[in-house]
């Protein structure tokens, strides 16, 4: 951060006043004078402060003056060097909230933790990594909705997604519906850097539209999408006998790898929080984030500040000029100077 000066040449004006130095003086008229035997003792009940009242203006003015230079030299104040991608990928992430999200079947260290949690932890990472992408955020279970649009703000994606739960968009699978909202939120977007990631864990079993028509439509809007099938193999599951294992065979493969197939996709199993993690580096391997930057920096204009302390200075020295100009001039003899009236009182 740094202050400029936008115009320096304009502080050349600065000695202008000095010009007024040699400039010839005008020829003063000699008025005529009256004979005031009092005038040492007025002269003294005045006080003689006028010679400093005098240099405090000139002061004052001069300082006017050098305020006015300063503000028409553009005072600007620079910020940091900002640097933004001049392309990004325009890239909407799709993330199923249905009942089967809640097993937990994902570990996190030594810990277990439901699907959602590993999906919300790993993308949470990929989200941060993506900076000058235009990243959205869909929500699924019996109906799809949008719960970010793209945006260059992608710490608030990430919160967004911190904060769904399961449930929330009802407790089936719109795999299609959320395809279809998908691409109407890519329409506008350059044809190259539309991208979806849909995460899930089951089959389309609600919803309006057919998920492989769905991607149809994505291939003829040039949409790549990429499915991501989360949960383990087994799952552990409460039963009248206690818990138990039990295979997990909610997850239709077949159509996910069909989707990502029809759109110049590809297909990932994620078994495990580290699995999910890999495909991700994956996703910034295929989908690499624009190098080609633009910088700019932020200005902002100081110029109002100096010429505002000028106007101010000047309206002060205008209101206070009456009781800092001399009211009448004298001489060393005690002599006041007064224009006389009429052509009788110079004859008196």
């Amino acid at each position: 951060m740094s202050i400029i000066l936008a115009w320096p040449w304009m502080l050349a004006a600065l000695p202008l006043p000095l010009l007024a130095l040699l400039l010839p003086r005008a020829a003063a008229a000699q008025p005529a004078a009256l004979r005031f035997p009092f005038y040492d003792a007025l002269h003294a009940s005045l006080g003689t402060s006028g010679g400093r009242r005098s240099r405090a203006r000139l002061g004052l003015a001069l300082l006017a003056w050098l305020l006015l230079v300063s503000a028409a030299a553009r005072p600007q104040w620079m910020g940091d060097t900002v640097h933004l991608p001049v392309t990004g990928r325009s890239m909407m992430l799709a993330v199923d909230l249905s009942g089967s999200m809640q097993a937990e079947d994902m570990r996190i260290g030594s810990r277990a933790v439901s699907r959602l949690n590993a999906v919300k932890d790993v993308a949470g990472d990929f989200i941060k990594r993506r900076a000058g992408d235009r990243l959205g955020l869909i929500l699924f279970g019996d109906h799809a909705y949008l719960q970010a649009p793209l945006t260059l703000d992608g710490t608030t994606v990430r919160t967004l997604l911190d904060e769904a739960q399961i449930g929330l968009a009802g407790a089936q699978t719109a795999i299609g519906d959320a395809i279809g909202l998908a691409i109407k939120r890519l329409r506008g977007e350059p044809k190259n850097n539309r991208v979806l990631i849909l995460l899930t864990d089951g089959a389309n079993n609600a919803g309006n539209v057919d998920p492989l028509k769905a991607a149809d439509l994505a291939a003829s809007e040039g949409v790549r999408i990429y499915t991501i099938g989360v949960g383990g193999d087994e799952m552990l599951v409460q039963t009248p006998f206690g818990v138990q294992r039990v295979a997990s065979d909610d997850l239709d493969e077949d159509s996910l790898q069909a989707i990502a197939q029809k759109t110049g996709g590809r297909y990932f199993r994620a078994r495990d929080v580290n699995s999910l993690a890999q495909i991700y580096g994956l996703l910034d391997q295929m989908e690499p984030i624009s190098k080609d930057q633009q910088s700019w920096r932020p200005v902002e204009e100081l110029y109002s500040w100096p010429l505002s302390a000028a106007l101010l200075l000047t309206v002060l020295m205008a209101i206070a000029a009456d009781g800092w100009l001399p009211r009448r001039g004298h001489s060393g003899s005690g002599q006041v100077t007064a224009r006389p009236e009429s052509a009788e009182a110079q004859h008196a």
